[in-house]
């Protein structure tokens, strides 16, 4: 029962960041076409990928991690 109830929380945590990451992308994008002056925009915009990438991969890794510590076996425990 404890690991379907962490598979739950960990589900909706993940769709949530997930979520939240994509919502401050576009937040983030709609900012970055605004911007009329080139140079700001090119910085604005690498600036984004770098956000974006460091989001998502945040998002994944934490999915991983949180996986790994609900099912993996525990140290020590007989199967």
């Amino acid at each position: 029962m404890k690991h379907v109830l962490l598979s739950f929380l960990t589900t909706l945590l993940i769709v949530a960041m997930t979520l939240s990451a994509m919502v401050i992308l576009v937040r983030a994008t709609i900012y970055v076409i605004s911007i009329t002056a080139p140079l700001e925009r090119a910085v604005a915009i690498g600036a984004e990928l770098l956000l974006g990438v460091v989001l998502l991969l945040g998002t994944v890794w934490l999915a991983t991690h949180l996986a790994v510590l609900i099912f993996a076996p525990k140290q020590g425990a007989v199967e």
